[in-house]
C-alpha cells in the first residue's frame, strides 16, 4: 500500500491498520482476535511501520470522505468504505478449497469463516489487482467476475532478485518455513513435518524460520526435540534466507513464490507446476506503478461509486484529491 501511494503523488494518502466493524470490532477490542491481522502484534507492527515512515494515519477511516480505498483483503469490508470506490490488491497466497470453505460459500456464512480461500468473493470492489495470469485463472475458476480482474503484479512479490543481495551468514542449506496453523486453530502434525524436512535434507544443514504468529519458545523447543542440530530463526526477514538456501520446505505459504521466482527447489502442499503457474510476475518492481495507473483510470471513469461492472504488514490505503489549502 505504501509503494502504491508513492505512485499517486497527486492524491492525499491516508493509512489505517486493517479493521472490522460490528461484532468483529468488539472481539478485536477485547483481544480475542489478536491472532489475526486486526490485533495483537500485527496491529502494533503496522502502526510502528506507519509512524516510522511518517505516513498519515486515519484509524478506521473516520476523519474524511475518500475517493478511493485500497485494501489487501476483502474477507471483511467495513460499511464505512462501501460508498467509496475500492481496489482490492492481492496480498499473496490464498488458502486451498476445503469441504468447510464449500459449506461457507453454500450457506453464505461470513467470508472470514473460511479464511483466505474466500479472497475476492465479496464482489464489493471495483477492481481486483492480481499477481499473475495463473492467479487470474484461479480466481475466475472460483466464480469471480473476470471484468474486474487486472494482472498487474503485486508490489511485495515482483522483484525477488533483489534478495540475492543480502548479509545472511548461511548458504546452501535446507530452509524450513513453519506455519501458524495451530495458532489459528487448524490441525498440524508438526513432528511429521519436521521429519519430512530432515528426510529431504538427507544430512545437510537445516534451518527453521518460525512464522511470526508462533510462540517462539514453545515452537523452538519442539523443533529442538526432533531436530537438535537444526538452527532456528525468528523475527528476521525470510527472503534473504530463501535467496541463500538450496531447498525450501513449507506447507501452504506465500514464501513459495519468492523461492519459485529465484529458481529454488520447493517442497510444499502445492505441486511444482501449480507453483510455477501462480508465481507473481517479476517486473523489476513496477507493480505499484501498474496498480496506480488502474486507479487513475477508475477515478477518471466516474466520480461516483460504480455498479461493479467495470471492464479492475497489513493495512488499508485511503486516497482523495489534494486540497487547495494545506491544513494545519
Amino acid at each position: 500500500m505504501h509503494k502504491i501511494s508513492l505512485e499517486l503523488p497527486e492524491y492525499e494518502a491516508w493509512f489505517t491498520p486493517y479493521y472490522a466493524d460490528g461484532f468483529l470490532k468488539f472481539l478485536t477490542k477485547i483481544g480475542i482476535l489478536d491472532f489475526t491481522i486486526m490485533g495483537g502484534v500485527f496491529r502494533k507492527r503496522t502502526l510502528a511501520y506507519l509512524k516510522k515512515n511518517n505516513l498519515t494515519i486515519d484509524y478506521e477511516g473516520k476523519l474524511n470522505q475518500y475517493d478511493l480505498v485500497f485494501t489487501c483483503q476483502d474477507l471483511i469490508v467495513p460499511k464505512n468504505i462501501r460508498q467509496s470506490k475500492i481496489i482490492l490488491v492481492q496480498e499473496g497466497m490464498v488458502d486451498p478449497e476445503t469441504i468447510w470453505s464449500k459449506i461457507v460459500r453454500k450457506l453464505k456464512f461470513p467470508r472470514w469463516a473460511a479464511s483466505t480461500t474466500m479472497t475476492g468473493q465479496s464482489d464489493l470492489y471495483d477492481i481486483f489487482c492480481v499477481a499473475s495470469e495463473g492467479f487470474k485463472e484461479l480466481f475466475i475458476g472460483k466464480g469471480l467476475n473476470p471484468n474486474k480482474l487486472r494482472v498487474t503484479g503485486i508490489p511485495n512479490f515482483d522483484n525477488c532478485a533483489e534478495y540475492f543481495n543480502n548479509d545472511f551468514p548461511h548458504k546452501n542449506f535446507v530452509l524450513v518455513a513453519t506455519s501458524d496453523m495451530r495458532e489459528t486453530y487448524k490441525y498440524e502434525n508438526r513432528k511429521k513435518f519436521i521429519q519430512k524436512a530432515l528426510d529431504i535434507a538427507n544430512g545437510n544443514q537445516v534451518i527453521f524460520k518460525l512464522h511470526p504468529n508462533e510462540n517462539v519458545k514453545k515452537r523452538t523447543s519442539e523443533i529442538k526435540k526432533y531436530a537438535p542440530e537444526a538452527l532456528v530463526y525468528y523475527g528476521v526477514p525470510i527472503e534473504p534466507m530463501i535467496a541463500n538456501c538450496n531447498i525450501l520446505v513449507t506447507r501452504y505459504s506465500s514464501v513459495i513464490f519468492v523461492a519459485s521466482a529465484l529458481g529454488k527447489k520447493v517442497y510444499s502442499d502445492i505441486d511444482e507446476e501449480t507453483i510455477r503457474k501462480l508465481t507473481p510476475i517479476q517486473n523489476g518492481g513496477t507493480s505499484a506503478k501498474n496498480i496506480a495507473e488502474e486507479a487513475r483510470k477508475l477515478l477518471e471513469l466516474s466520480p461516483q461509486k460504480t455498479d461493479g461492472n467495470i471492464v479492475e504488514q497489513k493495512f488499508r490505503l485511503f486516497i482523495r484529491k489534494k486540497l487547495a489549502k494545506v491544513r494545519n
